[in-house]
C-alpha cells in the first residue's frame, strides 16, 4: 500500500497477508522516487499484540520509530477490522491508538527521553540547550531530534542546515532536525528535516520532539497545533505519554515485482 500522514509518505507491506522478504537493499530499490514506487519510510507489518511495526528509512537505515506511518496503519487496521483502539509494537515500545474521530487517528507514542545517553548524545550534557549554534535541544521519541527555535521556520536553508546537523558528532545515530517558530499561543510552525530521508512534508515524531522541546523550554503548554509544509497536528503531551492526532490517506495498492 501506498499512505501518507500530512503528506509525508509511506510504502506498506502487510507481511500478514502477503509473503514478502523486506531488507535494506529492498527498501532502498522500493523507496527510488525515479525508478521505484518512493517514499519517506518503509513499513513493515508482522504478528505481534494486535500488530508489529518495522520501519526502514528511503537510503535503506532502519528507524525506530515513525509517527506518521503508525498513525496511517492504524487508521488501516482499524477500517479492516472494525476496532477503534489497537496496541501496536514496535522498536519504540508498545503504542496505543485510537479512533479520534471525524476520521482522524490518535496515537500514544510513549514518553519522551529527555537524558542525553537515551536521545543518545556522543557525551553527558544538558538536552535543553546543546551546545550547537543556535542552541537547539535534543529529544528521544524512539529516534534522535534536533530542535531550533528561530524567528522565522520558512527563512532557514532548510536543506543545507538539516544535511549539517544530521550528521553533527554530538549524535553518534544522527539525528532528525526540525526548525520551528512560535506563531501564537500554542501553535508552532515547524519545518523537518528527516535523518536517512532529507526534507519531508511532515513527520510524527518530529512533531512530537518539538512539542516536548517547546513546553520544556516555556514557549508554549504542553498541547499545542503544529503546522507543517503538508498539514497540521495535533500533538498532546500527557502524563501516559505524548499523543498525536491528524488525518491520513490512503493513495492506492499494488503489486512490487521486484
Amino acid at each position: 500500500m501506498k499512505m501518507h500522514g500530512l503528506g509525508n509518505d509511506f510504502v506498506v507491506v502487510d507481511q500478514r497477508i502477503v509473503d514478502a522478504a523486506v531488507d535494506a537493499d529492498i527498501a532502498r530499490a522500493i523507496g527510488d522516487r525515479h525508478r521505484g514506487v518512493g517514499f519517506d519510510q518503509l513499513a513493515v507489518i508482522s504478528e505481534g499484540a494486535d500488530l508489529h511495526l518495522t520501519f526502514y528509512n528511503s537510503d535503506g537505515s532502519t528507524s525506530g520509530a515513525c509517527g506518521n506511518a503508525t498513525r496511517c496503519i492504524a487508521r488501516y487496521e482499524m477500517d479492516r477490522t472494525g476496532r477503534d483502539a489497537l496496541t501496536i509494537t514496535t522498536e519504540r515500545g508498545t503504542l496505543q491508538a485510537v479512533d479520534a474521530g471525524a476520521g482522524k487517528t490518535s496515537v500514544n507514542m510513549g514518553q519522551p527521553q529527555l537524558n542525553w545517553d537515551e536521545v543518545p548524545l556522543a557525551s553527558n550534557m544538558d538536552t535543553l540547550e546543546l551546545p550547537i549554534d543556535g542552541a537547539p535541544t535534543a529529544t528521544g521519541m524512539g529516534n534522535p531530534h534536533c530542535t531550533f527555535f528561530v524567528e522565522d521556520a520558512e527563512a532557514v536553508d532548510l536543506a543545507t542546515r538539516g544535511a549539517e546537523i544530521e550528521n553533527h558528532p554530538l549524535f553518534p545515530q544522527r539525528t532528525n532536525v526540525q526548525f520551528a517558530s512560535l506563531v501564537g499561543p500554542d501553535h508552532l510552525r515547524m519545518r523537518v528535516w528527516e535523518r536517512g530521508v532529507g526534507i519531508t512534508l511532515a513527520s510524527g515524531t518530529s512533531s512530537c520532539a518539538t512539542a516536548v522541546a517547546a513546553a520544556r523550554r516555556g514557549l508554549t503548554g504542553r498541547t499545542v497545533r503544529i503546522d507543517l509544509d503538508g498539514g497540521p497536528i495535533d500533538v498532546d503531551w500527557r502524563d501516559d505519554g505524548v499523543w498525536m492526532t491528524g488525518a491520513t490517506a490512503h493513495v492506492f495498492d499494488g503489486v512490487w515485482h521486484g
